[in-house]
């Protein structure tokens, strides 16, 4: 048995049982659940159609993200969280460059970067290496005045971890960023790249290993081994391409609103939702939904 979830951004919610009830016959449905009005709803279905991909994009044309995922185990013992552009609305790096003079050139390289067009290490220490010469000071500037939360992450977060569930924060930013998020959202532990800083100055390089690709996935595979879980118990989100690896492992793999590249390998993808999809396909109706006690 599957589960079907649509959903949609809760800002602009277009669902009604009108809109939905012709999917619901396509998919052979079951028992319909709403859970929030207007924005997310799921029914059982036999299997996954043959014809899913049309399905997907007519509903992707309305502005509704289709998951369809086995019913079986879809709630998860572990969040594993991409942190820049995933459970923050912005890219660390291109923020620190902003304010150096270089953003919009650092930016070009993040974004063929993220979508697998240029090797991850490379293209860390070439952005990296503009930053020489900042002081350490500007990294709590851009903190207090470029970053926020995506919407829903703290919620996220929090629901989970009010269910049981362990939330790791795994970046390929820099940890002077992933501490502060990671406590401002409530997460368990976080993991990321670390700058050097001498005599309160950034030096342009990256203190090595650099944490990519492959250290996202043995994050997952170790914390997990130190969890007593398996990876099939672990929802992971992120939007890079550097996010394959623990998307792939992961019981549940979520690409959210990701770089092309991203999206096209991906079996789940929210394009149209917030973080809050990542409860609704886990079955959470928003009733059931954990309000955050701070936001970043």
């Amino acid at each position: 048995m599957f589960v079907a979830t649509l959903l949609t951004n809760p800002s602009e919610p277009v669902l009604n049982v009108g809109n939905v009830l012709a999917y619901h016959d396509q998919l052979a449905g079951g028992e319909f659940r709403w859970l929030q009005d207007g924005v997310a709803c799921e029914f059982p279905i036999p299997k996954r159609p043959d014809d899913l991909p049309r399905i997907w994009q007519s509903l992707q044309d309305r502005g509704v993200d289709l998951i369809i995922q086995p019913a079986k185990n879809r709630r998860k013992k572990m969040l594993l969280a991409d942190m820049d552009s995933t459970m923050i609305g912005q890219e660390c790096l291109d923020e620190l460059a902003a304010e150096a003079g270089f953003g919009e050139r650092v930016a070009a390289i993040t974004a063929r970067a993220m979508n697998g067009e240029l090797d991850f290490e490379d293209a860390i220490n070439a952005r990296v290496s503009l930053l020489a010469g900042l002081p350490e000071s500007v990294i709590d500037t851009v903190l207090e005045t470029r970053i926020t939360a995506t919407a829903g992450a703290a919620t996220l977060v929090r629901t989970m971890k009010a269910n049981g569930a362990y939330c790791a924060l795994v970046s390929g930013g820099f940890t002077e960023f992933t501490e502060s998020v990671g406590r401002g959202l409530g997460f368990d532990e976080a993991r990321a790249n670390t700058l050097e800083i001498e005599d309160g100055v950034l030096t342009g390089r990256v203190i090595p290993p650099i944490l990519g690709r492959s250290a996202k996935v043995e994050a997952l595979h170790e914390i997990t081994a130190r969890l007593g879980i398996a990876p099939e118990d672990v929802l992971a989100v992120g939007d890079g391409a550097n996010d394959l690896g623990m998307l792939a492992l992961a019981g549940t793999g979520v690409a959210l609103h990701a770089k092309p590249a991203v999206a096209a390998a991906s079996d789940v993808q929210v394009n149209f939702g917030d973080l809050s999809a990542l409860l609704f396909i886990q079955g959470y109706a928003a009733s059931a939904f954990k309000a955050p006690s701070t936001l970043l």
